[in-house]
């Protein structure tokens, strides 16, 4: 009589209990009888005696899991492993095996585990990828599991299809994890030397050339700077020219192969040849110590005798790679190069004074230089250089008599040189001569005529020669490098420009008084100012003579109290105009003239100065500056009329 089954039971011969219990295992699904898998757990998931369950995948401990799904607790955490495996070359005598070196990566959000090769040049191997990311399971006879991390640890084997992978190391991500649940690392190990690599190592060291090669890459640079050139202005004192005059250039920085060119500026009617490079387009190199190099001293190789002294008079040449006692030379490079410096260029000391825009905005980005705008110095008292710090006496200070043009100043240990100043400058210390010896014209005449008057005729035959053409004007530029020929270099830049002004000629749009007066009925106009009555009344109450005529300072300091919306400049040109032989203004003809309510005057059309190039960088005053000289007044107040 057949027993019925029952669930949880099995039939079979007597095969023995572990393979009993691994197979025919019978269960109920809807009502029927069938066979069930081996690992179906029996009732409330309990294994039943002698099942042993696989995990489907690695168990991890309670802290580090947050009840999120595998996929999403560990997306894109990945535990890397040094491993390396033993190739066997069959078939070779060169080489028995190969120790190849990898990578084993193991995915921790579903287990899957990928390996791969580090490439190496001229390997003759095929490497990258050498197992693609999946689930591998275990070796025979557990085949029927997968790798989990339980596997993984530092001196431990791995079998990936009958590949045995040693792993050596892995990285902290992957330390720190498996400390977390709990593993306990093993030291690192070593990985043994590839026979082949080895030999073939000592192969290449002792294949280096006798000339060795050496490269120089220079087309990175030449693409990422083509066409980037810095610009700087300069100037070269030369000590042996005839005038002592300052040379202005223009140096240009190729940025594509840190290579230099010079252009020298010649001012028009110079006397000068203009060529057309100062310095042609090279490296520029610097200077030893001690001057220029010997012939032979820079070389592009250097060599050792091998055999010496020692067998008679024979000798071995060989190329010293490691270039032992080599001199290198040296060029300037764009960091050598700012604002302030000097270079050397073949024995000329020259000075970068300026750059511009493309220049500054260059060394602003890359090595943070440029300098912010703003107060250079506060205002206060200067001291004097060169004063002791506690002494008896009053400490001297710098004073307005100090400051002028060509001066030479320090100012809290900086050295400045004063090139330039405004026209309400240049204007207040003529008017306050007496206070000013570069500004008074009676003082610096006199001065010349002391140094110029035993050389009457050769002075006259100096001037004539710089005018061939019979003009009786020169410009301004050649009549002062004869004045500092003729006084040696005794006159300031200042003096000599006080002496040009007083002798200048007079040009038509500085006589224009109508273009100068319709300028400021306009500026009036377009600020809306209608005060001309006030202002007249204010200048009558302090007529006190009841002349009509005011000082200049006077008037000046009342059209300031006004509020007067025109510029220094301009006010004080005005002024001038309407000034008497006294230095006195006569101020009802000022009022009159700049009243555009009662007489306006025409605006004239503005006169354009011709556009200057670039490169044409010249220490010119911002203001109009003196540009010809009638010189035969100034010859005949020195020397006389000549008969």
């Amino acid at each position: 009589m057949a027993l019925p089954l029952l669930p949880g039971f099995s039939l079979g011969r007597n095969l023995g209990k572990e393979k009993f219990h691994k197979s025919q295992h019978w269960g109920f699904c809807n009502n029927v009888a069938m066979l069930l898998a081996e690992d179906k757990p029996g009732i409330g998931g309990e294994p039943l005696p002698g099942q042993k369950l696989k995990p489907k995948f690695s168990v991890f401990p309670a802290e580090v899991d947050c009840g999120a799904p595998g996929w999403i607790a560990f997306d894109k955490q990945v535990l890397s492993f040094d491993a390396y495996f033993e190739e066997e070359v069959p078939d070779k005598n060169q080489e028995l095996y190969r120790i190849r070196r990898c990578k084993i990566y193991f995915y921790l959000e579903d287990d899957t585990i990928q390996v791969l090769e580090p490439r190496v040049k001229n390997s003759g191997i095929n490497q990258g990828t050498i197992v693609r990311r999946h689930r591998i399971p275990l070796p025979s006879p557990n085949e029927d599991q997968f790798y989990t991390i339980d596997h993984f640890n530092i001196n431990t084997e791995v079998i990936f299809y009958s590949r045995r992978y040693k792993i050596i190391d892995c990285d902290e991500f992957t330390k720190n994890f498996l400390r977390k649940m709990g593993f306990k690392l093993n030291p690192p190990g070593n990985c043994p030397d590839d026979p082949y690599m080895k030999e073939r190592q000592k192969i290449l060291d002792s294949m280096n050339p006798l000339r060795p090669y050496e490269r120089i890459d220079t087309l990175k640079q030449f693409l990422e700077h083509d066409g980037h050139v810095l610009r700087f202005f300069c100037v070269w004192d030369d000590p042996e020219s005839m005038f002592h005059d300052p040379r202005e250039l223009v140096l240009h920085y190729y940025l594509s192969d840190d290579t230099i060119d010079i252009k020298e500026i010649v001012p028009v009617n110079s006397g000068r040849d203009v060529v057309p490079l100062f310095l042609r387009r090279d490296k520029l190199p610097k200077y030893a110590p001690t001057g220029l190099y010997q012939p032979g001293t820079i070389t592009s190789r250097t060599v050792l005798n091998v055999f010496g002294n020692l067998v008679g008079n024979k000798s071995r040449y060989i190329v010293d790679n490691r270039k032992t006692g080599a001199v290198h030379q040296e060029f300037y490079r764009d960091s050598d190069l700012k604002i302030g410096a000097v270079i050397n260029v073949w024995g000329r000391k020259i000075m970068l004074c300026d750059c511009d825009e493309f220049t500054k905005d260059y060394y602003r980005t890359k090595y943070g230089i440029g300098i912010l705008g703003g107060k250079f110095l506060e205002r206060s008292r200067i001291k004097k250089p060169g004063q002791e710090l506690f002494k008896s006496e009053p400490s001297e200070y710098f004073k307005a008599q100090d400051l002028f043009i060509g001066a030479r100043v320090c100012f809290h240990g900086h050295n400045f040189l004063l090139v330039d100043a405004d026209e309400y400058t240049v204007n207040y210390m003529e008017k306050h001569a007496n206070e000013f010896a570069v500004a008074d014209t009676g003082f610096i005449f006199k001065k010349l005529k002391d140094i110029a008057e035993p050389r009457s005729r050769e002075i006259r035959q100096v001037f004539a020669a710089a005018d061939p053409e019979h003009t009786k004007v020169i410009e301004y530029d050649p009549f002062r490098n004869l004045i500092i020929s003729i006084t040696d270099g005794a006159f300031s830049e200042h003096e000599i420009m006080t002496l040009g002004r007083h002798y200048r000629e007079k040009e038509e749009y500085e006589m224009d008084h109508h273009f100068l007066l319709a300028k400021a009925q306009e500026q009036l106009k377009k600020n809306s100012f209608e005060n001309f009555e006030q202002l007249s009344a204010v200048l009558v109450y302090n007529d006190r003579e009841k002349c009509e005529l005011l000082p200049y300072e006077t008037c000046r300091t009342i059209c300031k109290s006004f509020k007067l919306p025109l510029s220094d400049d301009l006010l004080q040109t005005i002024l001038t105009m309407f000034e008497d032989g006294h230095k006195k203004v006569e101020y009802k003809k000022f009022v009159d003239a700049v009243n555009w309510r009662e007489k306006q005057i025409p605006a004239f059309q503005t006169i354009k100065l011709p556009p200057k190039n670039e490169d044409d960088w010249n220490g010119q005053p911002p203001f109009l500056p003196v540009k010809r000289i009638t010189y035969l007044p100034l010859l005949d107040d020195l020397f006389g009329k000549e008969e």
